[in-house]
């Protein structure tokens, strides 16, 4: 049979199958976008403690449900701060020498303050790298066994890491798996340099802490040696490693260096009060060790629910890490201020600094400063916070902690563990107070929260940057909620009828001081730890379903801990892991009812194991 067509039949004809091809394309790409969107992950209820046994224990979710499959799950410590396993014991402090660290009595000093733990998996072998949050600190590399049929991990064999190379590490804080599989560690509370006696080396006691790495020594030390972001690889499976610091990101009270998919784009918070928020961008994917540093400046627009702000980024420069630790390096570190190398100062007066100083109010109070000349590179990467304020950056935030991103929202999350002092209008917990905002520009003006919250930051496009994932608004999305007034002459809950610290004063169905956190991206869940003295008595690792808004608390944690080194591994070798550290069981609180040397061990380990999560 013949057909014959005229030019208007062809084109109706080639309309309806580029049409109808478009709609097939779109079908067959239908069950991935499915797939981030429409997975459910649901862990079952843990109670709050309530019973002394409840209070002393680890209480973890005993199933979680995978898509309408249930699957048993528990909490499983993998080892425990002071286990001797082989030829070392975890969470032994070694110094510059590599000789164990001893206390003033001389028995050996071993950290329970075990903070962030990788997972990496390195061909055949798989092993764990976990760092400790101390001065000095310690970063230990473990090589586990994983049971091919359960998932359970087990030790083998552990070993400290050699910190010499970077003059040892700084109280690490939280941290993450780089896109490139490395384990991206932290330096938390920075020593101020101001405060340095040049002929003693003295500053506080962090400091004093930090000089048994050179054998008591105060001035081997060198304060901008510390507050940097920290690399380590694992090059193969005999556990070869390095460690590198990034000078060039900048120096601040590192809470964690959080690096966005593409690579060159990195948040760094800064723990602590009045301090700030700072955003790197790499030259290269996977180098951090040259770019361009921006800091926050905080533009309000709301109150509500903790808060909304426009946010505006101040470029602090381009510095590259070689050029930073050349400068560090060729300062004598006896009888030679190295702040006043930087800065020129004058104390304010009138509450008012004369030009051409600048006044600023940052974690270190009300100064009146001018960079000295030639000097503005070196101070945006070894006084950033203060370099930053000077620009006109934000430096009110309170306890900024964990960060993490969704990409099904284009959101950065931000854990703020409290709303307080810089972030409220000249007050501190509620009570008028200028301490804070003295001599600042008063950016954020916020209720007091002893609770603290979690922010939603949506990011885009930023040609000026050159980064897609540029934050440009800020609100409060999870909010703590207080459960009374809070009493500025008593701290902490008093005691009463039940005994110590048996008040929560934050709201035991709600979040109380965020701190470390991870989104489970395909599955609108973000898990939170918490680091609560006072809001809750026993710490809490939660799940929070974005789109039902559910909260459901997955583990406590023992007297006086704090949750931390929550972070998702959705599949390593056919199994899923969150892994949720114990840090420092009964040194917050309760520190007398101590049983037995053992009860004060922290813990690492993981909620788990379930299916791997597509």
């Amino acid at each position: 049979m013949n057909y014959k067509f005229n030019i208007f039949q062809v084109s109706i004809f080639l309309m309806f199958l580029s049409m109808t091809t478009q709609g097939y394309c779109e079908i067959i790409h239908q069950p991935n976008s499915i797939s981030q969107t429409n997975h459910t992950m649901t862990f079952a209820e843990v109670k709050t403690p309530e019973t002394e046994t409840e209070k002393r224990a680890i209480l973890a979710s005993d199933y979680v449900t995978i898509n309408g499959q249930r699957h048993e799950i528990a909490y499983h410590t993998i080892m425990r701060s002071g286990d001797n396993i082989g030829e070392h014991t975890y969470g032994l402090l070694i110094d510059a020498y590599g000789d164990p660290i001893t206390t003033k009595h001389g028995s050996f000093k071993v950290s329970r303050n075990i903070d962030f733990s990788s997972l990496l998996p390195i061909g055949e072998k798989f092993f764990m790298v976990s760092q400790f949050e101390t001065n000095p600190g310690a970063i230990y590399l473990a090589e586990l066994t994983q049971h091919p049929q359960t998932g359970l991990l087990s030790p083998v064999s552990i070993k400290p890491l050699d910190l010499s190379s970077i003059q040892g590490g700084w109280s690490h804080c939280a941290g993450m798996v780089t896109p490139w599989h490395t384990h991206l560690s932290s330096e938390e509370y920075e020593p101020d340099a101001k405060l340095r006696n040049p002929f003693t080396g003295r500053i506080d006691y962090y400091q004093r802490m930090m000089a048994n790495y050179y054998d008591g020594d105060l001035l081997a030390l060198n304060p901008y040696d510390y507050g940097y972001a920290i690399q380590v690889k694992i090059h193969d499976e005999t556990g070869r490693y390095s460690v590198h610091k990034h000078y060039s990101m900048g120096r601040i009270s590192m809470e964690i260096a959080y690096v966005m998919p593409d690579q060159k784009t990195v948040y760094l918070s800064d723990d602590g009060i009045n301090s700030g928020l700072f955003l790197f961008i790499a030259d290269e994917a996977g180098n951090l060790d040259a770019g361009n540093l921006y800091a926050m400046q905080w533009q309000q627009t709301g109150i509500e629910n903790g808060g909304q702000a426009h946010l505006h980024w101040i470029p602090l420069g381009h510095a590259t890490s070689e050029e930073i630790r050349a400068y560090i390096d060729q300062q004598p570190k006896a009888e030679f201020d190295l702040f006043h190398d930087i800065f020129d100062e004058v104390k304010p007066f009138a509450e008012k600094c004369p030009k051409p100083f600048i006044s600023i109010n940052t974690t270190r109070g009300h100064e009146c400063l001018r960079v000295r000349l030639g000097k503005e590179k070196i101070a945006s990467r070894l006084e950033t916070r203060r370099y930053a304020a000077m620009l006109g950056a934000t430096t009110e935030l309170s306890k900024e902690e964990g960060v993490t991103y969704n990409p099904e929202q284009k959101t950065l999350y931000v854990a703020m563990s409290r709303i307080e002092k810089g972030m409220e209008d000249n007050q501190d917990k509620g009570l008028s107070n200028k301490t804070y905002d003295k001599g600042g520009p008063n950016h954020i003006q916020l209720p007091y929260n002893l609770c603290g919250g979690i922010y939603g930051l949506k990011v885009g496009h930023d040609p000026k940057i050159g980064s897609q994932y540029v934050a440009k608004r800020l609100s409060g999305m999870l909010m703590g909620k207080m459960t009374q007034a809070y009493d500025k002459n008593s701290p902490l809950p008093a005691y009463d009828e039940n005994g110590p610290f048996a008040k929560n004063y934050c709201d035991t169905n709600g979040i109380a001081n965020p701190d470390n956190i991870t989104y489970l991206s395909g599955y609108d869940t973000l898990i939170i730890g918490e680091d609560s003295s006072d809001g809750h008595q026993n710490d809490i690792v939660w799940a929070y379903n974005l789109k039902t808004e559910m909260l459901t608390r997955i583990q406590t944690t023992p007297y006086g801990s704090e949750a931390t080194s929550q972070y998702i591994y959705k599949d390593i070798n056919g199994f899923g892991y969150l892994m949720s550290v114990v840090q420092h069981p009964y040194a917050e609180s309760n520190v007398n009812d101590v049983v037995t040397l053992q009860d004060k061990q922290g813990y690492v380990g993981f909620i788990g194991p379930f299916p791997a999560l597509k």
